[in-house]
């Protein structure tokens, strides 16, 4: 984990969007869009901590994050339900004055975000470096050159012109309404991280992807409330799982496969009524089918052979059909063996208990070692 910083919240408040302004490259004019006014929105003013556009990016993220947790907001940026407005000042190394501010307005990704930052750190900073003066202005971002343009000149540090709406009194909130609330919240991200890492022995970055979005997270919780054994779970579902979602550009949600589904089918591996790569295989069809894994198993003939006797004589029968192998593993390629289990997984169509096999290899073949036929 890396270092953790506090951010401070200066105020939460209420808008209503007043439109949108496109303003022409080639100076001609501005076009105005009024689609979204009126339409309400939330404004999350942060303190002046941020000192980087790294940090700001991640800073950005947790919010939205936390946003998405909380079901206030969809966080699908291509729909602009999020944009960042980023006031950027620089200071000399080694001094705590800033200088003017400039405001990049309606950044509505990430790459914005970091880009707009990044660009107008460097441009005020050249700028001072060479004698010049900040003019604290309202700025856009041309994602197409990579720069900020400005929009407005500010005459004054809070020249916002909000106006206020004389039909909204007052809003007077309990104390015990808000703890009310507080006491609702769900889990939160970063506590689901730390049960996930302290209280299942999971790593801090497994925890870390399974906690990122809630559906997530509660479907891996509801796994492990089934029975899973955590970290198998926590494996098969970021490996396996998510591997074939992403494949079919499917989401958990849009999938026939429960969390108890998925626990019975890694209950059929642990007692050895199949194995690791038949797993695989059943667990495409009970996300494709929506059908239980026993039921899939017993249909499609998948149950591991674990039979010993019957192994023990497959196993000879392999070694006995492969003489020139036999010779060279007994001449000291040992690495062999692998080819051999092959062989028998072949021979089996992968429903050979692997760890039987293995055992009963080495046993003949140490045999062999010992009193060559």
């Amino acid at each position: 984990a890396g270092e953790t910083r506090r951010i401070g919240i200066r105020r939460v408040h209420m808008e209503e969007d007043t439109g949108k302004l496109t303003h022409l490259d080639n100076g001609d004019g501005s076009l105005v869009d009024y689609n979204r006014s009126g339409v309400p929105l939330l404004e999350i003013v942060s303190e002046p901590d941020l000192r980087s556009a790294e940090e700001a990016n991640v800073y950005a993220s947790k919010i939205r994050q936390l946003l998405r947790y909380l079901g206030v907001n969809s966080g699908d940026m291509e729909k602009g339900v999020i944009r960042f407005e980023a006031n950027v000042s620089v200071r000399p190394a080694g001094t705590n004055q800033l200088n003017t501010r400039t405001e990049i307005k309606n950044l509505n990704s990430f790459r914005a975000l970091t880009g707009g930052i990044d660009y107008e750190v460097a441009r005020q900073a050249a700028l001072l470096a060479a004698g010049g003066t900040i003019q604290q202005a309202t700025l856009g971002w041309n994602e197409t050159r990579r720069e900020t343009v400005t929009q407005r000149i500010k005459e004054e540090a809070d020249d916002y012109r909000y106006f206020p709406e004389p039909d909204l009194p007052p809003l007077h909130i309990d104390p015990a309404w808000t703890a009310e609330v507080a006491a609702a919240l769900p889990e939160l991200p970063d506590a689901k991280i730390a049960r996930y890492s302290s209280g299942f022995g999971l790593s801090a970055y497994d925890a870390t992807l399974l906690a990122e979005d809630r559906p997530v997270a509660e479907w891996y919780d509801a796994a492990v409330a089934a029975g899973g054994d955590a970290k198998q779970v926590a494996n098969w579902v970021l490996n396996n799982l998510f591997s074939l979602l992403n494949e079919q550009k499917l989401g958990l949600g849009q999938i026939p496969l429960t969390p108890a589904g998925l626990v019975s089918l890694l209950a059929l591996v642990n007692n050895n009524t199949i194995n690791n790569n038949t797993a695989k295989e059943v667990l495409v069809d009970m996300v494709r089918s929506g059908r239980s894994a026993e039921a899939i198993v017993q249909a499609r003939g998948l149950a591991q052979i674990s039979d010993e006797a019957a192994l023990a004589q497959l196993v000879r029968q392999v070694i006995r059909d492969n003489p020139t192998q036999l010779a060279s593993y007994l001449a000291g390629k040992e690495q062999l063996q692998g080819w051999f289990v092959g062989q028998i997984m072949k021979a089996t169509r992968g429903k050979a208990n692997p760890a039987l096999v293995n055992e009963l290899l080495s046993q003949q073949l140490a045999a062999r070692k010992s009193a060559p036929e």
